[in-house]
């Protein structure tokens, strides 16, 4: 018997063991037109569900299937949801932490010893993933470089005077130890905060540093004494100088005026040799007891006497008697 189509089989409800086929063939086509709406809803929820936005701080390590993929920068991105994966890393913010402890010293001493180290990711990649854990490392690291630089400098060092050398080793030390790591950190600056001794000794270790620093405030004082007497000194030396100087020309001129002096007279000497030596003794003897107000007469040796002339006294005598 040959087989009819839907369409041609007659109308009206089927017994048992008849198949309905225009009621499977809607059903089948709704089922499809909901499938490819669920589909639709999906595609666009997957869609939507990939956008995403990095901080203007931040930097996103992208990740296909665990494969680094690239960086991207921030703002509004796009991802493949359930395929790649990002990871944001702030690269602007300056970070830092602080390694402390007991420590050993050059000289065998024990010190508290305090570092501040501050830093930022320069690379967000390198930070995650060089490393298990970047800012552990790095604590460790600091850790490491202080207690080597503590161990090969003096507690006094430590103390007082060398804390700057200190400090400045430690950095050089701990970009040493990161550096084949590479984990894309940048340390800024590292800041060694006071250290102290343990408590047992601390006041003999307060005395040693208040007298350290009282040497250090003297010679600061002796300084600047030094500072303000110097220049007072400086212009006392040429003063001097300018005296000693004036005063040497002084004589070389009375010494040339009197060799004038002796030049101009050696004719009348020649000529009168008694009477010029004895024009030249009164003129000594005249300018001898003008700054003089003591006399001597001196009398002939028979008579075996000396004569005190006070003129001083008799001058006063003459004023007081004018009065």
């Amino acid at each position: 018997m040959p087989w009819k189509k839907p369409s041609d089989a007659p109308s009206g409800n089927k017994k048992s063991g008849g198949v309905d086929f225009s009621f499977n063939l809607n059903f089948f086509n709704g089922s499809k037109v909901t499938l490819l709406v669920i589909a639709g809803l999906l595609a666009a929820f997957w869609v939507l569900s990939g956008f995403y936005t990095i901080k203007e701080s931040d930097r996103g390590v992208v990740l296909r299937f665990g494969k680094y993929v690239n960086t991207v920068q921030p703002g509004l991105n796009w991802k493949p949801t359930f395929i790649d994966k990002v990871y944001p890393v702030n690269i602007t913010t300056v970070q830092s932490f602080s390694s402390s402890g007991m420590m050993l010293t050059k000289d065998e001493n024990v010190v508290m010893v305090e570092l501040n180290v501050q830093f930022k990711v320069s690379d967000a990649y390198k930070y995650l993933f060089s490393v298990t854990n970047a800012n552990e490392s790095l604590k460790q690291a600091t850790d490491s470089a202080l207690r080597y630089v503590v161990g090969h400098t003096t507690m006094d060092d430590v103390l007082t005077k060398g804390r700057q050398q200190v400090k400045k080793d430690t950095w050089t030390a701990m970009d040493q130890i990161i550096a084949p790591y590479d984990m894309g950190i940048t340390i800024l600056d590292v800041n060694m905060l006071p250290a102290r001794a343990p408590e047992q000794v601390k006041d003999a270790f307060d005395d040693a540093i208040a007298a350290q620093e009282d040497e250090q405030r003297y010679i600061r004082e002796a300084e600047a004494y030094a500072r303000e007497i110097k220049p007072k000194a400086v212009g006392k030396v040429q003063r001097l100088g300018e005296e000693a100087e004036a005063y040497r020309q002084k004589v070389v001129l009375d010494a040339e005026g009197e060799v004038a002096r002796f030049k101009a007279i050696l004719p009348e000497y020649n000529n009168a040799p008694t009477l010029t030596r004895k024009r030249i003794y009164l003129e000594t003897m005249e300018e001898i007891y003008s700054s003089n107000s003591k006399v001597l007469v001196d009398l002939p040796e028979e008579n075996g006497t000396l004569i005190y002339l006070p003129i001083d006294r008799l001058v006063e005598q003459a004023k007081g008697g004018k009065k």
